[in-house]
């Protein structure tokens, strides 16, 4: 589960899923654990009982870019250290931030998802410039030759930028989620049964 960037939606989709697959869930890299961490958030949000949060490898308390907030921790991540948890279940597995976020100062985010081969899902919201960080995303992923599933879109509907980025990408549109008041148990498993199929 990656996005365009940071607060784009990736946890609320991310627990979606979760609870339409009954998945495992796990976010490798959790910056701002000071304040949440998203594991805690998706244990509220699901109401199955057979998903398991496997716990961060790295829990870094400052929100900011992981490299940044590792220093701060006085920690280095190290990609050879980010080992999958065992499990015979499907897992969702969150990122941070966007693609190319930095994990240190040689890998990004998007080699760690290289690393596990993973079947990308895109989340994508709408606002100004979306687009270009929507496009730019796709490349990058397509130009490494990862397998994309598909994108899902969030926030206010806008039909012409759904248009174009599913004609420019070739992608499939795995669903739309809405501007929501609040993000509850009902609200999650209503999108889950529209997810169930993903």
């Amino acid at each position: 589960m990656t996005g365009i960037g940071t607060d784009v939606g990736k946890t609320v989709v991310s627990a979606i899923l979760s609870e339409a697959l009954q998945a495992d869930y796990w976010k490798p890299v959790q910056t701002g654990s000071y304040f949440a961490t998203d594991a805690e958030k998706v244990r509220k949000w699901i109401s199955n009982e057979k998903t398991v949060c496997h716990p961060e490898t790295y829990l870094l308390k400052q929100y900011m870019s992981p490299h940044a907030a590792a220093e701060i921790d006085g920690v280095t991540i190290e990609l050879s250290d980010i080992k999958l948890p065992a499990t015979n279940n499907t897992l969702i597995i969150e990122g941070a931030g966007g693609l190319m976020v930095p994990l240190n100062k040689k890998e990004l985010m998007i080699d760690m998802i290289n690393k596990f081969e993973c079947e990308v899902v895109l989340v994508i919201q709408n606002y100004l410039g979306s687009i270009n960080h929507s496009l730019l995303s796709i490349d990058a992923m397509k130009h490494r030759n990862m397998k994309i599933t598909g994108i899902v879109f969030n926030g206010a509907p806008h039909q012409l930028s759904k248009d174009i980025i599913l004609e420019y990408s070739g992608l499939k549109c795995l669903g739309w989620i809405l501007k929501e008041n609040e993000v509850t148990k009902q609200m999650i498993s209503n999108y889950a049964k529209e997810f169930v199929n993903v």
